[in-house]
Parts: C-alpha cells; structure tokens; sequence
C-alpha cells in the first residue's frame, strides 16, 4: 500500500503552558501510543515533545522472527529478514510517495510521520554472533517499531503546537485534539509495588564480577566492560502513574512513555545515541556519575571531582573513540569531530560526563544504516564493543530487552533522534524492571562501582516505593 496523499502541516491553537502529558493521558491505555517527551526539562536537548498512536503497520521483532502487522486490514505476516532493513522497505512502500506541503517543506519539526518505537539492547544479537547464556524470560519483544502517518509536536521554546498528518489515514482531527489538550485524563488507579525491590545479583556476586571483569582487562581481553544489575519488583495499577512521577523527578530531556500490547516502557534517560538532520550524526555519550547534593558547595564540588577524574576522563575517551570509528562507517571520510570533551551535564539526581561526537553522513547512507552500524550504543557495552558484549552475556544472569537499547525515530524525511536507554524500566506481566550499571576498567573500584548503581536509580526506585503515599 503506496500512499500519494498530500503530508500536511498544521499549527494548533493551543495553549503555550498545556503540558504535553494532558493530551497524551486520554490514549495511555491504547496499545502503540508513544510519548517522547522532554519533561518540561531546561537542557538543551529538550526542546520538542511528540506524540503518535495507531500505527498503519508494526514491526515486532523476537529472536530471529519478525511479525508484520498491517493495522488497517488486520493482516499479519513473519520475517526472518533483517528487522531493521524491513522498517525501511515498509516505511518507503508506505510513505515515500506522500507529498509533503509547504509548511512540512519548510519546517525544522522533527518527526512529522514515519517509523517510531524502540530497538532492544539483544536486538544487537541480529547483527553479530554472540553466545546465549543468560536468561530471557520477558514477554517483551526485541524491537518493536510502528510506521506512523500522524503525530503532534509541541515546540517548547517557543510554546508552538502542530498537527502532521497524512490525508488518506486516520488521524485525530483538530477538534479531537482540543479536547484532549482541555481535560486531562484523571487515571482511575494508583501504581503501587507489592513488595521492595530485588536485584539479581548480590553484592558479594556483583563484586567478584567487578574482579572478572578486571581479570578481563589485565589479560588484555578489553579495555572496559559496562557490568549490570537488574531490580525487579511485583506492582499493580497505573503504568502511567509511575510515569509521571519519574518524570517529574528527573526531568531528563529523552523521556519515553511507550504502550504495546504486552509490555509497558517507562524512560527517564538523559542520554542521546543518534540523532540526525540535514544529514549531519551527533552521538553524545555518557561516562562518569557523581550525586547530587542539596548543599551547593558540595555539588559543586562533586562535579569539579568528576570533571577532574583521571579514572572517569579515561573511561569516557575509550567510549568516544568508539563511537568515533562506529560512526566513520557510515560518515564521509574526514568528517567525523568531537566538538566537546568531558563537558558536565546536571540533572536532578546526577551529574554527568558527557562528550560529543558528529559526521557528516556518506552520500547514499540511510538512518537504518546508520543505526545498525553503531548499534547497541558503545557507552552501554564498552570496548571493544563484541568481546565487552560477550563478557556482558557470561556474568549478567538475565538479559537486558529495553535496557541499553535505544528509543526514537527514524522520519519519513530522512532526520532521526533516539535515546540510550538507561533510566528505563520495563512492565510486563505485573512485573516492574530497572536495571542500572556502569562501565568497568582498570582501575575501578568495586564497591565504588556498586554504590554507582545505586546512585543512578536514587530518583528511581524510591520515588516508585513511594508513589502513593
């Protein structure tokens, strides 16, 4: 199914101060809805907040199966084709020929329509070899990517609002959205986990793979290794209860709220894998956490420590020089640049080292190839990316699904913007997931290392214990 419709771009009169959360509360419970959203975060990289719903087709990707389902007609097919070259195929046949007005021409929106949903950290396993030690017991698939031919843009720094949509396919009309943004949703339901949360790994057994790990590096097998634990806990309720108070808390700049059918996924990340526009990548990674501390001169001093730190600098270097090489794949020779090094970024439970890397993508080379090339994120494995991946896989007990993966677009005019996933809790099967690590060298300390984790979910899972009372 081609469509030759018109792609149409329409600002809405819509309030400046309505928070994108009011229009998106009315379809949380629909399954393909998808928030990116900023929330209401100062960062730079929080400018825009999307919505879409009712994909025309999805893609859902399990092991070495992919099930294609045309929502318009209800008919289903299975794949063994490469999952990311068949987001392209049903994105060009779906959407290539529409014809974009003027005003979405013109426009510096992002996504206006196309492919939006996430790309599990194990999706990884698609394009190289790596052994299958450790459990997968999520219902949750690999990936899971809608073609979507309608969404709404809030443009925060200016306070502007904007309908795009394909004529032809359903979409919500204006009226519709008025109202939505009128009334927010109240939810009928609470979130409230049944029991404390739980890792997977003691501390005694996360501290003697710490020294594995190190064992690792001294043999020369790699130079760091991103190591893991997971935390779960029983919950009943709203998913979209538990989101807005993460949000609200950690107002990172990549938020995601996604609803599939099967499973929930709650994102607070602060971290961007891959963004694209005029054909210019930019990958910002992050390595080096220190916490936040509501005594000024202390926080001061935790990011002057962080950005002084020898061991921090180094492990943040590794990462940009893999991605440096990642991105030269797919990036004109020559054009690859790190315009920032070892710059602070602060949130409201962290500081963070960040750097950043950019290219200017080769003639012929799409979004797709672009993310399979550098896919899983090399801030989340380590280095070299496939030896640290098949170290993850020997001392990690379970698999990571959502965790380290990526949550984003890829738009029908060739700009794409997605997230690393850590801060993202999965839910499924009355189940809440959250996972946190950090990369691992030479001269890490492992007690250091596990109090990290704990850092990096301080605004996570005690706000969850908490949510209502």
């Amino acid at each position: 199914m081609t469509i030759n419709n018109c792609l149409k771009l329409v600002q809405l009169d819509l309030s400046a101060t309505t928070d994108i959360t009011t229009l998106f509360s009315h379809i949380t419970e629909r399954p393909w809805s998808i928030l990116l959203d900023s929330s209401n975060s100062e960062h730079s990289d929080g400018r825009y907040d999307i919505i879409a719903a009712n994909p025309v087709i999805s893609i859902t990707t399990k092991d070495k199966v992919s099930c294609i389902q045309d929502h318009q007609t209800n008919d289903i097919s299975l794949s063994k084709q490469n999952p990311l070259e068949l987001i392209e195929h049903y994105q060009n046949e779906l959407l290539s020929q529409a014809q974009l007005s003027q005003e979405a021409e013109s426009s510096e929106l992002p996504f206006l329509c196309g492919a939006l949903g996430y790309w599990g950290y194990d999706l990884g396993r698609r394009f190289e070899k790596l052994p299958s030690l450790s459990s997968n017991q999520y219902s949750s698939p690999d990936m899971a990517i809608g073609i979507y031919s309608w969404s709404i843009i809030k443009d925060n720094k200016h306070g502007q609002w904007f309908l795009s949509y394909v004529e032809g396919l359903p979409y919500p009309g204006i009226d519709q959205v008025n109202t939505w943004a009128e009334n927010a949703l109240a939810q009928s339901c609470e979130f409230e986990l049944q029991e404390d949360w739980q890792s997977n790994l003691s501390e005694d057994k996360y501290l003697s793979s710490i020294e594995r790990i190190k064992q690792y590096l001294v043999d020369g097998d790699c130079y760091q290794v991103n190591m893991t634990q997971r935390f779960s806990a029983p919950y009943s309720g709203c998913e979209w209860r538990a989101y807005q108070a993460l949000r609200q808390k950690n107002k990172a700049p990549f938020s995601a709220f996604i609803k599939l059918p099967e499973s929930t996924i709650l994102s607070v990340s602060p971290e961007r894998f891959l963004s694209i526009k005029d054909g210019m990548v930019e990958t910002k990674p992050i390595k080096g956490t220190r916490p936040r501390h509501a005594d000024e001169a202390v926080d001061l001093e935790e990011a002057q420590s962080l950005k002084q730190s020898e061991k921090d600098r180094a492990e943040n270097l590794m990462i940009v020089d893999l991605l440096r090489n990642d991105l030269s794949k797919s990036c004109a020779p020559g054009s690859v640049k790190v315009p920032s090094l070892f710059e602070i970024e602060s949130f409201p439970a962290v500081h963070h080292l960040v750097s950043k890397v950019t290219g200017q993508l080769k003639e012929g080379v799409s979004a797709v190839k672009l993310l399979q090339g550098a896919f899983p994120g090399g801030s989340i494995t380590g280095a070299p990316k496939i030896r640290a991946m098949e170290i993850i896989e020997e001392l990690e007990p379970d698999r990571r699904n959502i965790y380290c993966g990526s949550i984003g677009y890829i738009g029908i005019r060739g700009d794409a913007d997605t997230s690393i996933c850590i801060r993202t809790l999965l839910c499924e099967n009355q189940t809440i997931y959250c996972w946190a690590g950090g990369g691992i060298v030479l001269d890490s300390v492992p007690e250091l290392e596990y109090q990290e984790c704990h850092h990096k979910v301080s605004k996570i899972l005690p706000i969850l214990r908490q949510s209502n009372t």
